[in-house]
């Protein structure tokens, strides 16, 4: 009994110690399950946020690339446009510089001419004076020899030929009435016809007409359009005549305002690319082209006047200046010649201890009477004058304005100062257009009237004109006829020519020695 008691306890304390082993197992093998998931799930974490650095990090590269990039390209742009200014400035610089020692050689030139021409004219008076002597001399004689005085002779022959005269003249009147009333109506015709040929014919072409090239001939038909509307809606829309010939890739715009060409122009290039052309359409892209110029208009003056260093001024006079971009005077462009002439203006008035800013601005405004809205009966210097009185420029400037063409009296230094610097640009080699021919035949003349004097051997019109070379043999002028042959030759081109700007003639007395060795 006592024993089957302790088998029994002994068996439930057996069956117990195994169940807690067998539980404390699967305990086990579940908690490394757990850890073996948990493990397996933080790589995968660790990896998703790896992943995520790595793409953030690769974004943010890539976002500071770009901006290290834009940065590089902008200070580069920057390089770019001040290298550009400062090669433009110095260019303006070396310009300026040459012009002042032109401007400096001429002065030294005129004041060595003055120079010459008052010993000229005393070497004159002299001879006057010998001259007038011998004069009287011979009439003595004569009045000794003929026992008459000057008087009495002079009236008797005068007498004598007044009678002579009056039957001759009567004859050869009434030969020369019936003559001009036959040849009247055709010396008019000519008087007119030549009047025509003087024109400048190229330079009022170009002031008349732009050329509008297109891709093929087909379009000349879309731009008529069916029965003409669209023509006809372009012109009532620009004022501009439009002219479709048998001009090959061409269509011609023809007016005598540039800014209205200038819109006809832009409106038919965005016409033609777009490919809708009727009426409507034409109406609503010349209204928008026009906005377009005139703010490009008043960009281009404001650019201007901030370029030049001039401020203050009334936009009025602003939106004048852009407007000169459009016109043109003999081929030169006239937003481009007021900038020339107020540069010049400004080292002028600095050399002569003038105020240069006030120079400029007067150099700047003088054209400003050519590009009016309106166009009144005036001389474009006067009316440049009243524009600058209306918009409240200083008396000076606006008298400057008003009388660089002698329209008016000048009253200060700065007229003159811009009449002269007006005339420079203008009359600088290449500036304005000349005709090809009539450029020729003036060298061919200058030539030609320098070879017709005695003693000279070769001739050379050089510098586009403005310099003549006289070459003359030694044995067979000496030193003073050589000065006097210049200048005669400078005195008769003045008066028989027309030339802009001067002319220098300068005689070159060769002496050649020649050997030959045998």
């Amino acid at each position: 009994m006592i024993e089957y008691i302790i088998g029994g306890i002994a068996g439930f304390f057996g069956g117990g110690f195994i169940s807690y082993f067998i539980w404390d197992k699967a305990l086990n093998s579940k908690k490394q399950k757990l850890l073996k998931e948990a493990h397996v799930e933080g790589e995968i974490i660790k990896k998703d946020k790896i992943l995520q650095a790595k793409e953030k990090f690769l974004q943010l590269k890539a976002d500071h690339e770009k901006f290290i990039n834009e940065k590089k390209s902008k200070i580069a742009s920057i390089e770019n446009r001040l290298k550009q200014k400062e090669t433009s400035f110095n260019q303006h610089r070396e310009e300026h510089q040459r012009r002042v020692r032109e401007f400096e050689s001429t002065r030294r030139e005129v004041e060595a001419i003055r120079e010459n021409l008052k010993n000229q004219m005393v070497v004159i008076e002299q001879k006057n004076e010998e001259l007038e002597k011998l004069h009287r001399q011979q009439v003595e004689k004569l009045e000794t020899l003929s026992g008459m005085s000057a008087e009495d002779a002079k009236s008797q022959l005068v007498e004598s030929l007044k009678e002579e005269a009056k039957t001759q003249a009567m004859s050869y009147i009434n030969e020369i009435v019936e003559e001009a009333k036959q040849t009247a109506n055709k010396e008019a015709k000519k008087v007119v016809v030549k009047s025509i040929q003087r024109v400048a014919t190229e330079t009022a072409i170009e002031n008349a007409i732009t050329i509008f090239h297109i891709e093929s001939d087909e379009i000349k038909g879309r731009i008529i359009g069916r029965e003409g509307r669209n023509i006809r809606a372009l012109e009532a829309a620009t004022g501009v005549e439009i002219i479709v010939d048998d001009t090959p890739e061409a269509i011609v715009l023809s007016a005598f305002d540039p800014v209205r060409r200038e819109v006809a122009r832009l409106a038919l290039h965005q016409l033609v690319t777009d490919g809708r052309i009727h009426p409507a359409r034409i109406e609503e892209v010349v209204q928008k082209v026009r906005k377009q110029i005139e703010e490009e208009i008043v960009e281009t003056g404001k650019r201007t006047t901030i370029d030049l260093g001039v401020h203050g001024l009334h936009p009025e006079l602003i939106r004048l200046i852009g407007k000169m971009k459009y016109r043109s005077s003999y081929g030169q462009n006239l937003l481009q010649h007021s900038r020339e002439v107020a540069n010049l203006c400004a080292i002028m008035a600095s050399e002569l201890g003038l105020n240069p800013k006030k120079a400029k601005r007067a150099g700047l405004l003088h054209d400003i009477g050519k590009v009016p809205d309106d166009e009144p009966e005036m001389p474009h210097a006067v009316l440049g004058m009243k524009l600058a009185e209306k918009h409240k420029e200083k008396p000076d400037v606006a008298n400057a304005i008003g009388s660089h063409h002698d329209e008016i009296e000048m009253q200060t230094l700065l007229a003159p100062i811009v009449q002269v610097c007006d005339a420079i640009s203008g009359a600088r080699p290449g500036a304005r257009r000349e005709v090809v021919e009539s450029y020729i035949k003036r060298l061919k003349d200058l030539e030609d009237l320098a070879l017709s004097y005695p003693g000279v051997m070769k001739t050379y019109a050089i510098q586009a004109g403005r310099e003549l070379r006289v070459i003359a043999g030694a044995d067979k002028l000496t030193d003073q006829e050589a000065e006097q042959l210049s200048y005669d030759i400078a005195k008769r081109i003045q008066d028989e020519m027309t030339y802009p700007g001067q002319i220098k003639i300068t005689v070159i007395r060769e002496i050649r020695a020649v050997s030959f060795a045998k």
